[in-house]
């Protein structure tokens, strides 16, 4: 048996600690260890969440990583076009990693309907395109079957379809115009066949997606030339490793950029998130940390008569601080079992309902989105549990300028 948990044991669960000058002090510590859990999951699942979430918006309408001629660099509109065949579509088998390439295009239009207008940017795809971030958005309809050729349906946001007073299901025209302001420009007439919102400004004013072979006949480029190729990856995190070497398995005459590189302000803003992350865990733990040494030294205080009767009977210093560091780790656990169950709850009805909300313009989403992960929970609680019980490794050294001879006299 263990001896020191023995006796931490029947400390924690005696009547009398419950009465005693500490049980408030106790309670606040334990108080303070389930808030601080609380917060420190809310802050990482919500901060993770909302990279998570503009990660996939962007992506959606961008890949993670784009491959296009140099006189499209850092431009919306694809000017020259690139041969379709190359060593890495359909699959990049150099580089691991990467989840799919498709093909895409850009041109610049003009939507016109009986009453108003509106500038737009048509991308188009085709059928090796990856709708699985994209169909997160679909408000109504659906995304695009491309096996027509070439397709008519187009994707359109709610952003545009409400400007232009259109809905699901109606046709409209789109002008291309030619670089000749002599000649008059090229006319389709497309099918709305699905509405987005992806609550990503930037993109829902601008972006329609259609075919791709529609860009292919203006353009006069044939079915073997496109605008570029974006590149979905399975892991963000591996982004800037692969960006490297899909640069360094293209040829010299393509330019490779991840979303990264394209959007610097954005993502700099949402990097700013970690480390807004780390200062709220350091000042949780800190708190809960005080609070736990408050608590162990009114125990040892409470307890000094029994710390001078186990020296008296020949037990070791280290011993007797092990009873009270059992102790405050029955607190701390105890602590986290509330702020866990508390926390996570908080964040399944988020996650669920969507309580709270926030301005779309300023933060590219409706909800606040919670992104759980098992992994990140579980090092939360290891951590709070390991800092919090090295920081009273110190107050508990008290233990051993207490003399036994004074602490059973002690009242």
């Amino acid at each position: 048996m263990n001896y020191e948990l023995f006796i931490a044991k029947r400390i924690i669960f005696s009547k009398q600690g419950k009465s005693s000058i500490s049980a408030p002090i106790i309670k606040i510590a334990i108080t303070a260890i389930a808030l601080g859990i609380i917060v420190m999951l809310i802050s990482v699942a919500t901060g993770v969440g909302l990279q998570h979430k503009i990660r996939e918006k962007v992506a959606a309408f961008q890949g993670h990583i784009q491959i296009t001629n140099y006189d499209n660099n850092n431009s919306e509109i694809t000017v020259n076009p690139i041969a379709l065949k190359q060593d890495f579509y359909p699959e990049f088998k150099e580089v691991s990693g990467i989840k799919n390439v498709h093909v895409f295009a850009t041109k610049a239009g003009i939507i016109r309907t009986k009453k108003d207008f509106e500038g737009v940017i048509f991308k188009g795809v085709s059928t090796d395109y990856d709708w699985r971030y994209f169909n997160n958005y679909i408000t109504q309809g659906s995304v695009l079957s491309l096996k027509e050729r070439p397709s008519n349906n187009v994707l359109i946001s709610t952003t545009i379809a409400n400007r232009l007073g259109l809905k699901l299901g109606d046709k409209f025209n789109l002008l291309f115009v030619k670089n000749n302001p002599n000649k008059l420009p090229n006319l389709r007439v497309l099918k709305i066949v699905g509405l987005y919102n992806s609550a990503f400004n930037d993109f829902d004013k601008n972006y329609i997606i259609g075919d791709i072979r529609h860009l292919q006949k203006i353009n006069k480029w044939g079915a073997d030339k496109v605008g570029g190729f974006e590149i979905l990856l399975y892991n963000f995190n591996d982004l800037k490793n692969i960006s490297k070497a899909v640069y360094a398995n293209t040829a010299s005459t393509l330019n490779v950029q991840s979303i990264i590189d394209k959007y610097p302000s954005l993502f700099e803003w949402l990097s700013l998130f970690d480390l807004n992350i780390t200062i709220i865990i350091v000042i949780m733990i800190l708190i809960a940390g005080i609070n736990m040494i408050t608590a162990l030294l009114v125990l040892i205080l409470e307890r000094t008569q029994m710390i001078g009767i186990l020296k008296a009977l020949g037990n070791a210093n280290w011993s007797i601080r092990k009873i009270f560091l059992y102790n405050a780790a029955y607190l701390i656990l105890k602590g986290l079992f509330w702020g866990n169950l508390i926390g996570i709850t908080l964040l399944l009805l988020q996650q669920k309902f969507a309580l709270i909300s926030l301005n779309p313009e300023t933060y590219y989403v409706k909800s606040v989105p919670v992104y759980i992960d098992v992994f990140q929970i579980l090092l939360l609680n290891a951590g709070t549990l390991i800092l919090c019980l090295f920081m009273l490794l110190i107050p508990s050294v008290i233990v051993t300028k207490i003399s036994p001879v004074k602490a059973i006299k002690f009242n």
